[in-house]
């Protein structure tokens, strides 16, 4: 983890999230397919006013004690029924639905209904006229919990049950209004139209429903009772407007790093004109290189402080002015440069940028890295003013206002996307430069003969010991956002890996005289095909390893 002293802004203690349910009604439309039932809160409300929302609220005690008042599934238990049963007596107090049962399995009917008061204790009224509470008809689909950054917060399941036979909402007309049923896709597009207000959660919730076409087809994708997906969202800004994402996009990681709290403060549109802070002792300065190989380009890091000086990570392309950039957000005071390998959008930048500090009456810094092997491509030679080794410490020290402060980096060799690829660990702050061999966003090519796809995976499962040595939860790739759940991430992409090579196993199995060109076809039909030409790189390596496993070739 990040010292506490090198964060950017002072902590701030989230509020404390307050238990709630929700539930998503769900019926079928012969025309419209699945649709969902949805309400408009109060524009006086708390949270969310004004916004349509499924029926749901906060869990009181009387919910947790009506345990012996509803049917459930063996595994529904504890608080899982007691988030059930809120959801339930919320639909009933907000839109007079009643998710109960009478004894012979007949649902509540509108008689029922009627003689329910919704000011009154639900369960009880419930049992006094022989209906048990419905809950094991309710299913968890998804578990949000509210963004750190909002003043009132809940922890909050979305279960999703069939709207009972016979009954028909009617709204409070005090917390909730104008209650109609309407499917994802139409709810979106209103959203989208300005005429349907909705938060994000509802928002990414309708989009992952959009793939279902009924509630059959829904509740079979729901199994055993543990929920589709779970987030607790963060916000950045793009174009100076919030903008809130989900674990599994590409900005979350950054934004855990820079605000962990939940301040809104870190902005995620990419730049070149100037380094963007990503800790006191981390900024990063993205080359103005992009393209189908780069992403949003190449990025070049600064490690340290004033009181220690810097070192460079990858000074980029051969571009003055992003050198000149580099140079100057590091205050000129730059006393190492290290490249992660060689490719030309990561080294070329290496010697102009140690002439720049020479120019400033400082010592020239040294230029650190791995040489080019004689398998590298021509554009990639690459000589490095002095060779790392594996496991050396780069380190830098200083006395800052809180006294000695050190910034020490592990070099971690790493081969795979090139024969002289390192990875950088800050041991101090948890953190892992990767360079190209992990990014965010896509999966690097291993290009042979100076890319192995085996010595690639080898490295990806000593960078996790190293992670999980380290408490390394970040890694900060040259290409993309930072990237969070540094040991998940690692896992993800081995997975990805191995999947792929079972696909190019099958493609060559499929055609055992057929060309890579063919192969490739098969084996990344889920990629664009203008993509297919980078592919057959790492295809060609994915069949070098294979060949390489077979018995008998050890």
């Amino acid at each position: 983890m990040p010292r506490t002293s090198q964060l950017l802004y002072p902590h701030r203690e989230p509020p404390t999230p307050l238990p709630a349910a929700t539930v998503l009604l769900l019926r079928d439309d012969a025309q419209a397919g699945l649709q969902i039932l949805m309400t408009r809160r109060s524009a006086k409300a708390s949270f969310a006013p004004g916004a349509y929302v499924f029926p749901g609220g906060g869990i009181e005690p009387t919910d947790a004690g009506a345990h012996a008042l509803a049917e459930h599934r063996p595994a529904q238990t504890g608080q899982a029924l007691t988030q059930a049963i809120a959801a339930i007596r919320e639909s009933f107090e907000e839109l007079g639905i009643v998710l109960a049962r009478h004894a012979d399995g007949a649902w509540a009917t509108p008689a029922d209904i009627a003689a329910l008061d919704r000011a009154a204790p639900f369960a009880a009224q419930c049992a006094a006229r022989g209906l048990r509470l419905a809950a094991d008809a309710m299913y968890p689909l998804a578990h949000w919990t509210t963004d750190r950054d909002l003043p009132k917060r809940f922890d909050v399941p979305f279960l999703v049950a069939r709207m009972p036979p016979g009954q028909t909402p009617v709204a409070d007309n005090a917390e909730q209004f104008a209650p109609e049923w309407v499917s994802p896709a139409d709810a979106l597009a209103r959203h989208t139209a300005g005429h349907f207000f909705m938060i994000f959660p509802t928002i990414r919730t309708l989009e992952r429903l959009t793939r279902f076409a009924s509630v059959d087809a829904l509740l079979a994708a729901l199994h055993g009772e543990q929920p589709l997906w779970t987030s607790c969202p963060r916000a950045g800004l793009r174009a100076g407007r919030e903008s809130r994402h989900m674990e599994h996009e590409m900005e979350f990681g950054e934004l855990a790093l820079v605000c962990p709290d939940g301040q809104i403060r870190h902005a995620l549109d990419w730049q070149s004109d100037h380094a963007v802070p990503l800790l006191r002792n981390v900024q990063r300065l993205t080359a103005p290189n992009p393209g189908a190989m780069t992403g949003p380009g190449t990025n070049s890091y600064l490690v340290g402080d004033p009181a220690t000086g810097y070192i460079a990570i990858d000074p980029g392309p051969l571009d003055a002015g992003h050198q000149q950039r580099l140079w100057r957000a590091a205050g000129g005071d730059i006393r190492l440069i290290v490249c992660t390998h060689s490719h030309p959008d990561h080294s070329p930048g290496a010697r102009p940028l140690q002439q720049l500090c020479g120019q400033s009456g400082k010592a020239r810094p040294p230029i650190l890295g791995l040489p080019s092997q004689p398998t590298a491509r021509a554009h990639s030679a690459f000589t490095p003013d002095r060779s790392l080794s594996d496991g050396e410490l780069l380190a830098l020290a200083g006395q800052g206002p809180e006294g000695e402060i050190t910034h020490t980096l592990q070099v971690v060799h790493t081969p795979g996307h090139a024969a002289n690829h390192v990875c950088l660990l800050l041991r101090e702050d948890g953190l892992l430069f990767s360079g190209d061999h992990i990014l965010n966003g896509s999966t690097t090519v291993i290009d042979p003969p100076d890319g192995n796809m085996t010595d690639y995976m080898n490295a990806l499962d000593r960078l996790d010991v190293l992670c999980k040595q380290w408490n390394v939860q970040f890694i900060l790739p040259a290409h993309g956002y930072v990237l969070g759940d540094a040991r998940g991430a690692i896992a993800h992409l081995k997975a990805h890996r191995l999947a792929r090579e079972a696909k190019v196993l099958a493609a060559m199995q499929k055609l055992p005289d057929g060309t890579p060109e063919q192969w490739v076809e098969l084996a990344y039909d889920d990629v664009p095909p203008r993509m297919w030409p980078l592919a057959q790189r790492s295809l060609l390596a994915h069949v070098e390893r294979i060949r390489s496993l077979k018995p008998g070739n050890d």
